[in-house]
């Protein structure tokens, strides 16, 4: 889904309409925040992921020994 720029301004528009210029800054805030806190939450909550990417790099890094030899 591309937005254009006529869309993106429409949206902006509408945003002020309905919130007023007051509130939006406080909406933004709120909305980093749960965003920051949302990925926060992905990187702790999944460790093993973590775990199958090391042990790909030191799979890797054993083949590419293999092959050197």
């Amino acid at each position: 889904m591309n937005l254009g720029m006529g869309e993106i301004a429409l949206l902006i528009v509408l945003a002020l309409v309905l919130f007023g210029p007051k509130r939006l800054p406080e909406m933004g805030r709120a909305a980093g925040k749960a965003i920051r806190e949302f990925k926060s939450a992905l990187n702790k909550a999944d460790p093993s992921e973590a775990d199958v990417s090391e042990s790909k790099t030191s799979a890797g890094e054993n083949a590419n020994d293999t092959k050197t030899v």
